[in-house]
Formats: structure tokens, sequence, C-alpha cells
């Protein structure tokens, strides 16, 4: 042990100094360990809670306006509602207007 003080009293003050650097390392080892499954957990629930075809809504009313979006597509806005596959080709082929960038009529098969 050449690194080390030889007396018992710096060998002790070295050893609580080090006890309590470990446990500040185990605090934040546990603090991210959370904070990771914090993430994970809230990135499950987004994932669950996306559904597969959207609707977006009228501002005034509420209603549905014929936007037909896919429901992972970034162009959704904040005013929507999650319906079927069977609804969203009834609202494409009743004249609602497909999203130009996740084109849901495409992969509804609806050809034009």
């Amino acid at each position: 042990m050449y690194d080390l003080p030889p007396d018992l009293d710096r060998l002790r003050t070295l050893h609580t100094w080090y006890a309590m650097w470990l446990g500040r390392i185990d605090q934040a080892i546990k603090q991210a360990e959370e904070e990771q499954k914090a993430q994970e957990l809230k990135a499950q629930r987004k994932a669950a809670a996306t559904p597969d075809w959207v609707v977006e809504l009228d501002r005034g009313t509420h209603n549905p306006y014929a936007d037909v979006h896919t429901g992972n597509c970034h162009m959704i806005g904040k005013r929507w509602k999650a319906i079927t596959r069977e609804q969203a080709a009834q609202l494409i082929n009743q004249g609602g207007t497909p999203c130009t960038h996740c084109r849901p009529d495409t992969e509804l098969g609806i050809l034009e």
C-alpha cells in the first residue's frame, strides 16, 4: 500500500471521506435509474396512446372536418379524435381530405 498514509487517523479520515462520496454516487445512480425508468414508462404510455387513425376537429364545434391522418402523423393539429379504420375509409370516400404527408388513403388502399 504505497499510496496510502501509514497512520490510523489519516486512514480513518480517508475511509470516512470515500464512504461519503460513495454514498453520494450511489444516490446519483439511484436518481438516474429512476429518471430513466420514468422516461421509458412515459414513452410506453405515449406509444400505447397513439391511435391508428385520426380525424381533425373543427375549432368552433369540435365536429370532424374531414382531414384524415394516420395516428403517427406529425401534421396532426391540437384538436383531433381517434377513429377506426372503417371510419377513416368512410370519411375519405365521402370526400374527406387525406393528409398529404402521411397518406392515409394509400395505407387504406383507397385509389383515386
